[in-house]
């Protein structure tokens, strides 16, 4: 079973909105600090997001007042919700627990 899972991208339009899940294993939800990274297309991967397990948020330029990043500690799970979104969004997310664990990755596509 993965430790960490992604989930929840997909197609937009610009202008649109969606929201991404990672589910994480309880030990390392309730012990790490998680972060959203990206990986554009021909682009390193940058990070985004993250939360500590204190609810302290920090955001990338790119993203500040359109992203919300928060937990669900009920259901050890970090939510990424994306407004406005635009073309230079797209890319693959991953969900990380510091760095140490990694998902899969989930693509978003900002199209139209």
């Amino acid at each position: 079973q993965a430790q960490v899972q992604e989930s929840g991208g997909g197609l937009v339009q610009p202008g649109g909105s969606l929201r991404l899940s990672c589910v994480v294993s309880e030990s390392i939800f309730r012990t790490y600090t998680m972060a959203w990274y990206r990986q554009a297309p021909g682009k390193a991967r940058e990070m985004i997001s993250t939360i500590t397990t204190g609810d302290h948020t920090t955001y990338a330029d790119s993203v500040q007042g359109r992203f919300t990043i928060s937990r669900d500690n009920a259901k050890n799970t970090v939510l990424l919700q994306m407004n406005s979104l635009r073309s230079e969004d797209t890319a693959v997310y991953y969900c990380t627990a510091s760095g140490v664990y990694w998902g899969q990755g989930t693509q978003v596509i900002v199209s139209s």
